[in-house]
């Protein structure tokens, strides 16, 4: 049976007993690691079917498409059973993508929805201030957190072999309760509150608080200054400020092992001319790049020295780390980082690097496209 003709508890329990080879794997730190939409949309939608209390979802994406309506209509039943829905999705993010007869007929059967920074003539400068974040809670058994929006882009099921490649997780334990309690916040409009921060383990870091601003940016920043033997980035859309560019080149210069994984072809193709304006001095500098071939490259995965890593929402951009809310999943945890190590090895198998060689004979049309990408970095 494939992972796709599987549902419910059954599915589940054959996720949690294989492990990657149904793009799901199961860590002893209460977390589920998803490679595969197939596989974390049918533990997401079990989940909802289960709720008894609450449903709590955020996305930037809710297409009106086989896999949006699927969840609306697991949504509607909850809510009609009594059960407390409420959606958040990004006026900018789900609006061209779902259709207003979606977001209809939740609320008249009973869901709450909420359209985060519509289009305002009076402040039209927040319109550019995304909700990016990606976030499912479910009672106070279990929250998903991590790349994937809800569209037909990432089902195996429905595009085939062409879906997004990306990564969520499901967590259990006080995460949850930490998931509901950020959910409830950015819902009241406290865009700025942020769970305490745990000395160990796990934690869901957002990247504006009521002490830093930019706290992903941060984050990653400190994280890539304390690397000792090797660094691991997975992005989807590379455009770093100055300060991030130099934290992995002078890491590199003291002999880490830093490596980045890009998309060979990407959904924002400007961003991806951006991306290579970057490459030459990184690869100067010693940052091993590499391309993914097979298919569009979403994840957000950064993992460390085999003892330290997140995944989540933000991309390594100008606007993840200083304009969109954002949502990362952050581990103190040898066996959370050994997941995501061993996927971005796998990941590596199907992937070019970029020699210095091949990237100083690149044609001079490319260059004049990274100019332009270039220049264009602070607003992509």
């Amino acid at each position: 049976m494939s992972p796709d003709s599987c549902a419910g508890a059954a599915c589940r329990r054959r996720i949690a007993s294989t492990g990657s080879a149904t793009g799901s794997s199961r860590s002893p730190a209460d977390m589920e690691l998803f490679t595969e939409g197939d596989a974390l949309y049918a533990a997401m939608l079990d989940s909802i079917r289960g709720a008894r209390r609450a449903v709590r979802l955020e996305s930037y994406l809710f297409a009106a498409d086989e896999i949006g309506w699927e969840f609306a209509y697991a949504l509607v039943e909850r809510a009609r059973a009594g059960v407390r829905v409420r959606l958040h999705l990004d006026a900018v993010g789900a609006f061209g993508e779902s259709s207003l007869a979606l977001a209809r007929i939740l609320r008249e059967q009973g869901a709450q929805v909420k359209w985060f920074h519509r289009w305002s003539w009076r402040r039209p400068l927040r319109y550019n201030r995304r909700n990016h974040r990606k976030l499912l809670v479910v009672d106070d058994r279990v929250a998903y957190i991590g790349g994937f929006n809800i569209h037909r882009e990432s089902s195996r099921r429905v595009v085939g072999d062409a879906r997004w490649r990306d990564t969520h997780a499901a967590v259990s334990g006080e995460l949850v309760r930490d998931a509901a309690k950020l959910f409830d916040a950015f819902w009241r409009g406290h865009r700025r509150w942020t769970p305490a921060q745990r000395g160990g383990g796990a934690s869901l870091v957002s990247n504006h608080t009521r002490v830093c601003r930019h706290r992903i940016r941060c984050l990653y920043s400190e994280a890539f200054a304390g690397a000792r033997e090797r660094i691991y980035l997975s992005t989807p859309y590379f455009v770093p400020d100055l300060l991030m560019q130099q934290r992995l080149m002078k890491a590199a210069r003291r002999g880490v092992d830093v490596r980045l994984l890009v998309p060979s072809r990407s959904d924002v193709p400007l961003t991806r001319w951006a991306a290579h304006a970057f490459y030459a001095a990184l690869i100067a500098a010693g940052v091993r790049v590499y391309e993914y071939l097979p298919r569009m490259l979403h994840a957000k995965t950064v993992a460390i020295d085999g003892r330290w890593a997140a995944l989540g929402t933000a991309n390594f951009d100008y606007r993840s780390f200083y304009l969109n809310y954002e949502l990362v999943l952050a581990a103190a945890d040898a066996r959370v980082c050994g997941l995501l190590e061993r996927q971005f090895l796998d990941d590596l198998t199907e992937s070019l690097p970029v020699s210095a060689g091949r990237w100083a004979r690149r044609r001079w049309q490319q260059r004049v496209l990274e100019g332009v990408g270039w220049a264009m970095r602070r607003w992509l």
